[in-house]
């Protein structure tokens, strides 16, 4: 949403007269600026005896009353411009927390780090270079597992201040995994967010195509393409992305390092395009920042974020530059390199430090925290993750 952009919900008219004093304080909160305008008859009465008093008209010329009380409401109507009562909320939030800490979301195991591990049997992981990148934004994390029921994930996310879907190679078919956990977390950020409640999402490489194809109505057919993009590359930014959420307070060097170099590490052999959020009817809720171009020529999505909620996406890998080594994916590693992907989880910490979310004491916190967990050296292995974090081992499964 551009910086100053105001979203308009309407209140339906059967629930104005519940509308009171305690009503409009309630959503007056640090968090978020927010204004109910109720258009209850006895208020408009009031105001109306007012103004014809002020005015000194009788109150025995009906005409006279009637004409007055139509003025009020057309002046009323073209002011708020509504039909009823609106609430107006305003993309500004305060931060409001020193402390955040952050979920990031794990997957299934992949073949090769399986293979790695069979006795363990691990049932997911999430690459250390993830943590890292959020710990370096001055922030915390708790490990997100997969396979719960919804009420883990609800209960999880009332605790910590935002959540980060990493990318990886899972599928999204795969059932009680990661897109199914993914969508729990979607959903329920919706939820807290319509209700006042600030909540950040951030999703890289695959997580990034997750949030899209969950806004699409997840299906048999997901809303992506294939594509090949394994290099170094860097932003076509649209014309107006100063203005967007993600990219207004970003500094003149950092942009520039952005759109001139080769510095946004991708991996991914699938992509969003243009065309998927117009397939979708998804262009009015997800904003398009910038553009790179695969292998061949493709032109796909590299930044986006919603118009509404908090939820931003990016298609590259900003954790790698700093944090993921492998000699054979020539990863780009200069100075200017990490300067500039370092933006990008500094913009999302600062997202999650105006979510007031926290543990009900030091003793629960200290359980919940990825600080429970050693990673292991899985690069020496082969892996094109440095370190990894595995959970939930199951022990060798009988065939």
């Amino acid at each position: 949403m551009d910086v100053g952009d105001i979203m308009d919900r309407t209140v339906p008219r059967s629930t104005l007269h519940n509308f009171c004093l305690d009503d409009v304080t309630q959503f007056m909160r640090v968090r978020q600026k927010s204004i109910v305008v109720c258009l209850v008859s006895d208020c408009f009465n009031l105001i109306t005896a007012i103004l014809l008093r002020w005015l000194s008209f009788s109150g025995d010329d009906w005409l006279t009353v009637i004409t007055m009380k139509s003025a009020l409401l057309l002046l009323w109507l073209y002011v708020f411009h509504c039909e009823g009562a609106v609430i107006v909320e305003s993309n500004e939030y305060s931060v409001v927390n020193d402390r955040p800490i952050i979920g990031v979301l794990s997957q299934e195991q992949s073949f090769y780090l399986h293979g790695k591990f069979p006795e363990e049997n691990y049932t997911s992981y999430i690459a250390s270079s993830y943590v890292k990148d959020i710990e370096a934004s001055g922030a915390r994390v708790v490990p997100i597992l997969i396979g719960k029921d919804r009420s883990y994930y609800k209960e999880l996310m009332k605790k910590i201040n935002g959540v980060l879907i990493p990318g990886g190679a899972t599928f999204f078919n795969q059932s009680n995994g990661y897109a199914d956990a993914g969508q729990h977390i979607y959903e329920l950020a919706i939820e807290m967010n319509d209700a006042g409640d600030y909540f950040p999402i951030f999703g890289t490489c695959l997580g990034f195509e997750l949030l899209v194809i969950l806004a699409s109505g997840r299906g048999k057919k997901e809303n992506r393409i294939t594509c090949h993009s394994f290099g170094n590359l860097p932003l076509d930014f649209t014309s107006d992305f100063r203005s967007s959420k993600m990219f207004r307070e970003v500094p003149e060097d950092v942009a520039d390092i952005l759109a001139n170099q080769d510095v946004t590490i991708n991996a991914h052999q699938f992509c969003i395009v243009d065309e998927n959020l117009k397939a979708y009817n998804l262009t009015d809720d997800w904003r398009v920042t910038s553009h790179s171009n695969d292998e061949y020529g493709v032109q796909f999505i590299a930044t986006i974020e919603h118009t509404r909620y908090p939820f931003y996406g990016v298609q590259f890998h900003p954790e790698k530059n700093a944090f993921e080594w492998k000699r054979s994916k020539n990863y780009a590693h200069s100075l200017d390199s990490i300067k500039a992907n370092r933006y990008f989880m500094n913009f999302f910490v600062k997202e999650c430090r105006k979510s007031s979310h926290t543990f009900v004491n030091q003793a629960e916190e200290n359980r919940y925290v990825i600080y429970n967990y050693e990673p292991k050296f899985t690069g020496v292995l082969g892996s094109a993750f440095h370190q990894c974090y595995f959970f939930e081992p199951r022990g060798i499964v009988t065939k």
